[in-house]
């Protein structure tokens, strides 16, 4: 498996940054996605990436200073009280709420958006996207997955820094989004072995609650 900059596909573009103020070059600190629902206007990241929407912006197919998509303003945060109480990095994700744009627009009106996967293989096929905080650009790997315990995954793939947390995989075999770099070490101490927690019902669980509390 190597590394390198994501090509533009729409796949891409359902993938993008998260800045705390302005969306300029630098100012970003993770990554998120796009992720299919009824409301068309949710993110799935990770957990510790967000703790507050004060202030957080997320911008799809960002590329060294461009927003191709818009600025998109976070305006709620959810996740599990595993997470919110006790730092459970089996449940590091979170559903990002976002603002319509200017034209009114729904995010996932724009770019797309990924179906949730749940309870998939641990051996699955995937591809690894999250901006590192060094870089301007995106950064694609594709490997296969592995079980790091019982509620994470585990994948080898070179350079990938702080700021790829909250990236997301996405499975090759049905383009669902499977996990997001988090869980355990808070996504991997070392930039070659990322992690995630696993998707099942809990985070299924979060999902439903963070539809039905969408507007």
């Amino acid at each position: 498996m190597t590394t390198g900059t994501a090509p533009v596909t729409p796949e891409s573009n359902r993938v993008g940054a998260l800045f705390s103020g302005s969306a300029t070059a630098g100012n970003h600190f993770c990554s998120a996605s796009v992720v299919h629902s009824s409301t068309r206007n949710l993110l799935v990241t990770a957990a510790h990436c967000v703790s507050s929407a004060s202030g957080v912006t997320f911008v799809p197919g960002y590329r060294n200073g461009q927003t191709p998509y818009g600025v998109w303003q976070v305006t709620q945060v959810y996740e599990t009280n595993g997470w919110t109480q006790n730092g459970d990095t089996d449940q590091d994700f979170a559903f990002l709420q976002v603002a319509p744009n200017s034209s009114g627009q729904r995010i996932e009106d724009v770019v797309g958006g990924n179906t949730l996967g749940l309870n998939e293989s641990f051996g699955a096929n995937v591809r690894l996207y999250g901006y590192p905080n060094t870089s301007e650009v995106p950064l694609l790997c594709a490997d296969s997955t592995g079980q790091q315990s019982t509620y994470q995954r585990s994948i080898y793939c070179p350079s990938y820094t702080g700021g790829t947390s909250g990236g997301p995989w996405i499975n090759t075999a049905d383009g669902n989004v499977i996990g997001v770099i988090g869980g355990y070490q808070q996504g991997g101490n070392t930039p070659d072995i990322s992690y995630s927690a696993y998707f099942d019902q809990t985070i299924g669980n979060l999902y439903n609650l963070a539809v039905s509390s969408s507007t």
